[in-house]
Formats: structure tokens, C-alpha cells, sequence
């Protein structure tokens, strides 16, 4: 039975957003200027120079967050209402951490022609598209027929801010261990959309051999019915040819990073190198507790709030808006995103330990420092 007294259904009554004005609307004079008859002339002026909209209304400071829906959080399908509180809270933290307004748009469908359809209908509005919450592989082709189609940012936070965090995250393990990327073993398991995009960053980071796992097992190539996400990650990975299940993808691995929301054995953490790092990133349940992890790894990660070494998109997606929004890009390169990570990690860097290896999601510097890296990159 729900309880609507309790204080986390009464923090959501009512939603978690409002809107406000930024110019009075208290005399006739007022009204005149903002609205009609003044606001005509702006009307005409965006007419005959489009370029005007970035300067003269909101766009350029606001992203719309769209979902369908259809993986929210741990929760899986459960749709596009029951997805909003959570787009309602994506929303408020781009306000808190990075001036960036940003709108909730829930999709109820779940066909890739009709979201880029929608979204494309829309981006008119805004000066980002930041997407969220929709499921793989359907989230790959909507993301790049929009990059495609418009001229802003688009951003699948579930990709992209994941995989910086990571990142930044094992560049900062590596120095705690005094290691180099290019003599790691890293073992990705899960292929969505965290995983896909974790391990193209690694890739571009300069990791030695990355190993992904999906449901079947490993992937390598003429593995039998891979889509063509997983045929490229097959191209792209596992030098050595391995096949089998999760657990021959850690013998030896120095790296585990989990994005599955299954369950990894504590035999199969058996096999690992010694001072094995252990990134368990399904919330809320991790792939492997931390505390058998610890059993086995030298620096663990977890996605949670409760655990040390937090690894939250809250860390990357706030100020890698500010910071196109302020360079006034058409686009979220990879150069701004390896730029994105080095910031968080540089943050970090400055009280270094094996259970301090990024910044909490509530220090202020994250975001300003963020902004300021994609800004140059851009």
C-alpha cells in the first residue's frame, strides 16, 4: 500500500518544478514590453534573422529532457508518465548545478520515427536536446538521425554522461595505482547504451584491450545475431578473440565495469588480476555488493550515494551544457567529453585515495570546472 505521508511522496507533490518570469509584469508599461504590443517587434526581427532566437528568448540557456520511458533507472519500461518525476529531477538538477533551465518532454510512443519526429517538431524551443532514459539499441539511431537533423546539442545522458564518469573515475584509480590505461584489461559487462558508450571512450582514452559482455557472453566477431551496435563493438574489441560468459571475460582483467543490472559470481571476481578495480554501476542493486568486491578489488565504485566513490551523471551533464551553451556549440564533440572527464578527475586529483576517486555529486567546483574544459574544447 502507498503511503502519501511519507516525506518522499509529499517532496513530489506537486512536481518538483515551477517556472518564474525574469521581467516585471506589474503595470501596463510592463505589459506592453514583454507581451503586446513590444513583443511583435522581437517576433519580427527573429523573422528576418533566426540567429536573434539564441539572444533574444530563453533558447539558448534551456534543454529539453526527452524520454519515452521505456528504461528508467532500474525500473525498466514502466512509461512515460511514471518516468516523469524522474525527468522532473533531471530537470532540477541541470537548474541547480549549471543555470541551464531544462522541460521534462515525456513521448508517449516508443517508435524511433515518431520520437525523432517529435523531437525534431519541437527543437525549435529549446538549445539542447538532452535525451534520457530510452532503450537500446533504439536509443543509438534516434540519437544520431537528431545530431543529424539539428543544428544544437544533442546529448543521450545515459550514454555519454555515464561513460565520462567512468573515465574520469579510472583515470583517477590509475594514479592512485600508478598505472597506464594502455596495460589494462578492462571487462565492460553489459552492452546498452552505458555500456556501448563506455567502452567507445575507453577505446579513444588509450585502454590496452576491452572485453564486453552482453546476456549471450562475450561478444567477438562471428558471434551468431549481432545487431550492428554490437558488430562494431565486436571490430572494435576484444583483441584476443575470447568467447564464453562473464566469468572468461575476468580472467585476468584488471578492470571490471558493470552496467548490466544482472549479477556477477564471486567466482568469477576469483579470476581477476591482484589490485583489480570493480566499478558495479546497476542501481540499486550493483552487480556485486561491495562488500564481497572488496574481498577481491583494491578500489571499488558503486552508482549508489551510500558508498564510497560515486559514480552519478550529475558529475558530467550539468556542465557540459553550461559549457556548450556558453562556446555556443552546434554539437557535444569527443574532444569535450575526454575534456569533460579530465576536469572531473583533475577535481578529484586533489585529495586523492583508493576511496576518493571522484568529487561528490554535490561539490559546486564540479560543474564551473566542467564548463570551463568543454567551453575550451569546443
Amino acid at each position: 500500500m502507498i503511503d502519501l505521508q511519507d516525506p518522499i511522496f509529499v517532496a513530489h507533490e506537486g512536481g518538483k518544478l515551477r517556472t518564474s518570469t525574469t521581467v516585471p509584469l506589474a503595470s501596463r508599461e510592463d505589459l506592453s514590453i514583454a507581451y503586446t504590443p513590444g513583443v511583435a517587434r522581437v517576433c519580427e526581427a527573429i523573422a528576418a534573422d533566426e540567429s536573434l532566437a539564441r539572444t533574444h528568448t530563453w533558447r539558448s540557456n534551456v534543454v529539453a529532457v526527452v524520454t519515452d520511458g521505456t528504461a528508467v533507472l532500474g525500473l525498466g519500461d514502466i512509461g512515460p508518465a511514471a518516468s516523469l518525476p524522474v525527468m522532473e529531477g533531471k530537470a532540477a538538477l541541470f537548474r541547480q548545478f549549471a543555470d541551464v533551465d531544462a522541460v521534462p518532454i515525456c513521448l508517449s510512443t516508443k517508435d524511433p520515427d515518431e520520437i525523432v519526429a517529435a523531437v525534431a517538431a519541437i527543437a525549435p524551443s529549446f538549445g539542447g536536446i538532452n535525451l534520457e532514459d530510452i532503450s537500446a539499441p533504439r536509443c543509438f539511431d534516434i540519437e544520431d538521425r537528431l545530431k543529424a537533423l539539428l543544428d544544437i546539442p544533442v546529448f543521450h545522458d545515459d550514454q555519454h554522461g555515464t561513460a565520462v564518469v567512468v573515465l574520469a573515475a579510472l583515470t583517477n584509480a590509475l594514479r592512485v595505482q600508478d598505472r597506464r590505461a594502455e596495460d589494462l584489461t578492462v571487462a565492460v559487462v553489459g552492452a546498452g547504451a552505458a555500456g556501448v558508450a563506455i567502452t567507445k571512450i575507453l577505446n579513444e582514452a588509450g585502454v590496452g584491450d576491452l572485453i564486453v559482455c552482453d546476456s549471450t557472453g562475450i561478444i567477438h566477431e562471428g558471434r551468431d545475431r549481432l545487431n550492428p551496435v554490437k558488430e562494431r563493438l565486436a571490430s572494435a574489441t576484444n583483441r584476443n578473440g575470447r568467447s564464453g560468459g562473464v566469468a572468461e571475460a575476468l580472467k585476468g582483467a584488471d578492470v571490471l565495469v558493470g552496467v548490466s543490472g544482472g549479477t556477477v559470481p564471486e567466482s568469477a571476481l576469483e579470476g581477476m588480476a591482484d589490485g583489480a578495480i570493480v566499478f558495479a554501476l546497476a542501481n540499486p542493486t550493483p552487480e556485486v555488493s561491495p562488500e564481497i568486491a572488496a574481498k577481491h578489488a583494491a578500489i571499488i565504485a558503486t552508482g549508489r550515494s551510500d558508498y564510497p566513490n560515486q559514480i552519478n551523471n550529475v558529475l558530467a551533464f550539468p556542465g557540459i551544457f553550461r559549457g556548450a551553451f556558453d562556446a555556443g556549440a552546434p554539437q557535444i564533440t569527443e574532444a569535450m567529453k575526454l575534456a569533460a572527464a579530465r576536469a572531473i578527475a583533475d577535481i578529484a586529483a586533489e585529495d586523492l585515495a583508493a576511496d576518493r576517486i571522484v568529487p561528490s555529486a554535490l561539490d559546486p567546483r564540479v560543474a564551473p570546472a566542467v564548463a570551463a574544459a568543454v567551453r575550451a574544447a569546443a
